[in-house]
């Protein structure tokens, strides 16, 4: 079946009976494919995943043992030797090759993402979009963001300073399932522009996506070895990942966060941390009504609410709260479900039996302490065993677990406020720090109101996608929302050693020419000053 054949869908009505020759799990992972995929993955024992349309097993998988681990990072450090001596446009330019081919292929993904996440296709595709982007960012910035620097000396002109960028080695990745494809390789790529090594520890249920992705970089020309992925048991897998890693990238819950960052600290090596989040959207009261509504859909809604960054806390001034209301409630009602492999559905799966009973609890619990259900807060097993209908929560309060906990799901709770003082305040006051969005016609204001949010990224008129697609910027979090930053130069340069390499020529930095101790602190303390006046840095 073809994109453009995708059945007609109705509201949250479930999808018509697939016609003939639609594709099916079966269909797109083969035998042949998970050969192919599961080549080199080193395992002793056996695991396997499932897809969350049907809850039906996708393919059987080797499963890592500590050992099976220990081998993946030596094998890595064998070829991360050879790959660190490759010159960075090489490396570069292999990134570039992987952003064609993706583009090209992206309805292999495609499929492997949807059937291993549940997400609608569109939603898939923003993955594809944002890999895309890094692949083309540090295809194209790597040789500048790691070029040697010269920086002014001690003393100028007699201290001639360098700065050269080292990688750090093999990198361990511990990535989750909601993104499969985004937050295994497209963190990947700049730790490879940099010369390093990965050893990446996808989620299980979502290894294929991984696995594709892996095999796609060979093509593109990444040597093998550089490449190692071990599956198995977070609490199993996980801890021997961040035992052998020279720095460790992580994305998942707090929690598990600070279990990890608690591994690296005892080995005194690097960290970066994406963590939870309960992400504000703050809609002023000259916003565009319209146009907040159709944003807080997508900014709450894309991939079934189960992304770090998207909205579950929605602040709404009074002046324009029930007009607001009403429009977003008609556009989350019209919302269509779906688990076809092609383009229709507005919303996809919950990922599995967890998340789906962590959104019920969080409703259900909101409901009996006196909130309003507006639309949604039904299970939809008629369409697949973790469906869930989007939902927006009225009349919540402080104590509720749905005000204060992550749900990571398809639920929104609606806030309203008199000041852009008290909305500040609200939207502040969680432990996360992830991502905001501030709406309103004014420009300058909203700028003004993004200032003050204690986030690591706003978007003004936008919920997510306008910072995050802005790769040359850092994007990460504040407070327990994690440490350090992806895109941009941090991105890349998280996965280097910095070396200052410098040249003292003509004269010592110690008496000379005749001076004593004495004369030469004089000596010393004038240049100072002269250096000062210059405005040397």
């Amino acid at each position: 079946m073809t994109d453009s054949q995708a059945p007609e869908l109705t509201g949250t009505n479930p999808l018509a009976p697939a016609p003939e020759g639609a594709r099916t799990a079966a269909d797109v992972v083969t035998p042949e494919l998970i050969a192919q995929l599961t080549r080199g993955v080193v395992g002793s024992g056996r695991t396997a995943n499932h897809t969350p349309f049907t809850g039906e097993k996708l393919a059987d998988l080797p499963e890592s043992t500590p050992e099976d681990v220990a081998s993946a990072f030596a094998a890595a450090r064998r070829a991360q030797a050879v790959w660190e001596r490759t010159p960075v446009a090489r490396r570069a330019a292999v990134l570039l090759r992987f952003h064609d081919l993706l583009l090209a292929r992206q309805g292999e993904v495609l499929d492997l993402i949807q059937l291993e996440t549940g997400k609608a296709r569109l939603h898939a595709h923003e993955e594809v979009q944002a890999v895309a982007v890094a692949a083309r960012h540090y295809g194209r910035k790597a040789p500048a963001y790691l070029r040697p620097r010269r920086h002014t000396g001690a003393v100028p002109t007699l201290t001639k300073v360098t700065e050269l960028r080292h990688p750090r080695g093999v990198v361990g990745q511990i990535a989750p399932w909601n993104y499969p494809l985004e937050l295994s390789v497209g963190d990947a790529l700049p730790a490879f522009a940099a010369g390093n090594a990965v050893v990446m520890k996808p989620d299980t249920e979502t290894c294929l996506t991984a696995l594709w992705a892996r095999d796609l970089l060979v093509e593109a020309g990444l040597p093998v070895g550089v490449f190692q992925v071990v599956l198995g048991e977070g609490p199993v897998v996980g801890p021997e990942v961040v035992r052998h890693a020279d720095y460790v990238s992580f994305t998942g819950s707090t929690r598990t966060g600070r279990e990890v960052a608690r591994g690296a600290a005892a080995r005194l090596v690097g960290v970066s941390l994406e963590l939870g989040g309960k992400n504000a959207m703050l809609v002023l009261e000259d916003a565009d009504v319209e146009k907040a509504a159709a944003g807080a859909v997508r900014a709450c809604f894309s991939s079934a609410g189960q992304l770090c960054i998207s909205i579950e806390r929605l602040y709404v001034h009074e002046s324009i709260a029930d007009a607001f209301l009403d429009r977003f409630a008609a556009r989350t009602r019209a919302m269509r479900l779906g688990r076809s492999l092609a383009y229709g559905a507005d919303m996809g799966s919950l990922v599995g039996e967890r998340q789906l009973e962590t959104v019920t609890r969080h409703v259900e619990e909101a409901v009996a302490q006196g909130a309003t259900v507006v639309t949604g807060g039904v299970a939809r097993p008629d369409i697949g065993p973790y469906f869930y209908e989007p939902t927006i929560l009225d009349g919540v309060e402080d104590a509720m677990a749905v005000c204060t906990e992550e749900t990571f799901g398809p639920v929104v709770s609606i806030y309203r406020f008199g000041t852009d003082e008290q909305a500040i305040e609200h939207a502040n006051s969680t432990p996360y720090g992830l991502n905001s969005s501030v709406w309103t016609r004014n420009a300058r204001r909203g700028a003004a109101v993004a200032a003050r949010l204690r986030t690591g990224t706003v978007n003004v008129n936008e919920g997510y996608a306008s910072a995050y697609g802005s790769v040359q910027s850092p994007m990460g979090g504040m407070k327990d929302s994690g440490l350090g930053r992806r895109h941009g130069s941090e991105g890349i340069l998280k996965y280097t050693e910095a070396q200052t390499v410098a040249t003292q020529r003509v004269l010592p930095m110690a008496p000379s020419l005749g001076m004593d101790d004495e004369q030469y602190a004089r000596f010393m303390s004038r240049s100072l000053r002269v250096m000062k006046a210059l405005r040397l840095r």
